[in-house]
C-alpha cells in the first residue's frame, strides 16, 4: 500500500502541469476577441465618421438646394406692375440709365408715352415715361430710369426686348428743321396748295372724295401737305393731307392716312394706300373716306 501511494503521489505531480496548462485554454479564444474587435473597431469608427458625414452634408445639400431655387426665382422674377416684364438681369451688357437722346418714333397708350431714342453712338433706346407731348426731333434727357426686358405693352399691342421706364425728362427741345422744310409750311392765311402725284392710281384730295365710292378697297396715291399729326393712336400714326383743293365747309379738303412712319407738320409727302370709305372705328374716329396702311414718301 505504501508502494501505492508513493505511485500515485508521483502521478499526481506529474499531472499538475498539465492541468494548469487545460486550464489556460480558453484564453486563446480571448486573444482571438481581441483580433477580432481590433478589425471590428476601426469599421464602426468610419461608419460613425461616415454619419457624421452625412449629418454635415445634409444642411449643405439642403442649403446648395434652397441656392439653387432662389436663382432660379431671381432669374424668372416678374413685376406685376410691369405686365409679366423682367427687370434686367444683373451680368448682362450694362444699361444707360441715364440716356439722352433724339426722339426718332413715339406713341401714346396705357398712361405712358413712348420714345425711341437715338442716343450716342447712333444706337436707339426705348423709353417710357408719364404722358407727355412728344414730337418726333425733340432731345430728351433722362436720370434713373428701370430698365426692363421682354415688356409687353397690352395697349400698344407690342413686346419691347428692353424699355427704359422713367420719370418726365427734361426736352432740350426740338431739332432745328431744314429752311427745305421750313419753307413748305404755309403762313398764316395763305393757301396750301401742292401739285398732283403723278402716275394712274393719283388723285388729288376733292378726287378722292368725289369717287370714293368707286374707289373703296383700291389702291391711291395722293401727295399733300400735312397740317396734323397724332402718333400712337391704336397703334397707328394719323396725318391730316391736304393739296389746295376741296371744300373747307363740306369737309373735302382734308384728308386722313393711317401708317406706322413717321411724318412732321409742313411736310409734303407722297401717300400710297388703301381707301376706305365711310370708316367708323368708334370712338368717335369716323371719316367719309380715308387711306389705310399709308406708305409715305417724301
Amino acid at each position: 500500500m505504501k508502494r501505492y501511494s508513493t505511485i500515485m503521489s508521483v502521478l499526481v505531480t506529474l499531472a499538475l502541469p498539465v492541468a494548469g496548462t487545460c486550464a489556460d485554454a480558453p484564453k486563446a479564444p480571448e486573444k482571438a476577441d481581441t483580433k477580432v474587435e481590433a478589425v471590428t473597431a476601426p469599421k464602426a469608427a468610419e461608419k460613425a465618421d461616415a454619419k457624421t458625414d452625412a449629418a454635415v452634408k445634409a444642411p449643405e445639400k439642403a442649403a446648395s438646394k434652397v441656392e439653387a431655387i432662389q436663382k432660379s426665382m431671381s432669374k424668372s422674377s416678374h413685376s406685376m406692375m410691369m405686365g409679366g416684364a423682367a427687370p434686367a438681369e444683373a451680368g448682362g451688357a450694362e444699361v444707360n440709365t441715364n440716356p439722352t437722346g433724339k426722339v426718332v418714333e413715339t406713341m401714346e397708350g396705357g398712361g405712358y408715352t413712348y420714345a425711341n431714342l437715338e442716343v450716342t453712338g447712333g444706337t436707339k433706346t426705348w423709353v417710357a415715361y408719364p404722358v407727355l407731348e412728344t414730337r418726333v426731333g425733340d432731345t430728351l434727357s433722362f436720370q434713373g430710369c428701370m430698365p426692363m426686358n421682354n415688356f409687353q405693352s397690352k395697349t400698344l399691342n407690342r413686346k419691347f426686348d428692353t424699355i427704359l421706364f422713367c420719370n418726365a425728362p427734361e426736352v432740350k427741345g426740338a431739332a432745328a428743321k431744314p429752311a427745305a422744310k421750313e419753307a413748305k409750311k404755309a403762313a398764316p392765311g395763305e393757301k396750301i396748295k401742292v401739285e398732283k402725284a403723278s402716275g394712274a392710281n393719283a388723285y388729288t384730295v376733292e378726287e378722292i372724295f368725289a369717287k370714293r365710292g368707286a374707289l373703296n378697297g383700291k389702291q391711291v396715291v395722293v401727295r399733300g401737305q400735312v397740317v396734323k399729326v397724332a402718333n400712337g393712336i391704336m397703334n397707328k400714326n394719323w396725318l391730316h393731307l391736304q393739296d389746295g383743293t376741296g371744300d373747307t365747309k363740306k369737309k373735302t379738303n382734308d384728308l386722313v392716312v393711317t401708317t406706322t412712319e413717321n411724318a412732321e407738320e409742313g411736310d409734303v409727302i407722297t401717300v400710297s394706300g388703301t381707301l376706305a370709305k365711310d370708316k367708323d372705328f368708334g370712338g368717335g374716329y369716323k371719316y367719309t373716306a380715308i387711306i389705310e396702311k399709308g406708305s409715305v414718301k417724301k
